[in-house]
């Protein structure tokens, strides 16, 4: 005699698209199509912030002082890339969904098809503002926990960093600043101001950095600093200076690839045809005094410290 329930159990049941669909949800939870917004909430900024700063103390907690503490430099920077890139592609994707909503608006005609799909382009595009505004938070978050930690500022090592939902950008690239084609979008994201342009070697004090670049901003309160972007030395101390004090810096990195051994010089030229109103030189190489000649002969005023005692 068979029972009941054995014959039950030995049935298979069949899945149909309802029960695959709750089965997905049950497992994954809700998750909208790609051409949906998601409806979820972003993340509690100070949960956010916090888990930024337990990685980085995990991460330099667990390496410094063992053998791997020489890659904690790279691997730290990494960590702020992460974000940094994760913004920068919610950014092109906007770039994307503008075009998208311009191409939307020529083509209604009344139609609620048309319609519905403009106010999706809408909704989507609000999402992905509100992506990458967050990203922003976690990098900049990220950045300030590693100039704590390697004090020295995080910078992208190519293209800009720019804080979009401040309307500011905290380091812009020059090829960004300079390109014609660039220039309004340069604008929108850094603010007017008067220029300072700074230079210096791999030795340098960074406390007489500090109070001549200090000085240079009581002069003018709406300063941008325009640097050499170099890693070490006097324009780390610089860049460290402008992202302590929350001043706009544009790097002028050296195009190593086009200019090989020329291309300090050249950055010279590029930083000089920025017109800053002023220059400051710290001891260094033939770099800073050709950037100094070159200075002079532009009649740009300049605060020379190369044959000051530090």
């Amino acid at each position: 005699m068979t029972d009941a329930n054995d014959s039950f159990d030995e049935c298979p049941l069949e899945t149909g698209p309802t029960h695959l669909l709750l089965q997905e949800v049950q497992l994954f939870g809700y998750r909208p199509f790609e051409d949906e917004p998601d409806p979820r909430p972003l993340p509690d900024a100070r949960l956010a912030a916090g888990a930024i700063a337990d990685m980085f103390d995990a991460l330099a907690g667990c390496l410094q002082d063992t053998r791997i503490e020489p890659d904690l430099d790279d691997l730290l920077w990494n960590l702020v890339n992460i974000f940094h890139r994760a913004g920068s592609n919610a950014d092109r994707k906007l770039d994307d969904n503008e075009q998208l909503q311009r191409r939307l608006q020529r083509e209604q005609d009344g139609s609620e098809i048309r319609s519905v799909e403009l106010e999706r382009a809408i909704r989507e595009g609000i999402s992905l503002i509100e992506r990458r505004d967050a990203m922003e938070f976690f990098r900049e978050a990220a950045s300030d926990h590693y100039r704590a930690l390697l004090r020295k500022a995080w910078t992208p090592r190519t293209g800009s960093r720019a804080n979009q939902k401040a309307l500011t950008a905290t380091l812009i690239d020059s090829r960004d600043f300079l390109d014609a084609r660039l220039r309004q979008k340069a604008a929108s994201l850094l603010p007017e101001g008067t220029r300072i342009a700074f230079t210096g070697g791999a030795d340098a004090d960074h406390r007489a950095v500090w109070d001549s670049l200090d000085r240079a901003r009581n002069r003018h309160p709406d300063m941008i600093l325009l640097h050499g972007a170099t890693p070490t030395g006097a324009e780390r101390a610089a860049a460290c200076w402008a992202e302590s004090r929350g001043v706009v810096q544009v790097a002028f990195r050296p195009d190593w690839n086009h200019h090989g051994k020329a291309a300090p010089f050249k950055r010279n030229d590029r930083m000089l045809d920025a017109l800053p109103v002023g220059v400051i030189i710290f001891p260094g190489t033939g770099i800073q005094d050709n950037f100094a000649d070159k200075a002079r002969k532009m009649g740009i005023p300049t605060w020379d410290f190369r044959n000051r005692s530090s």
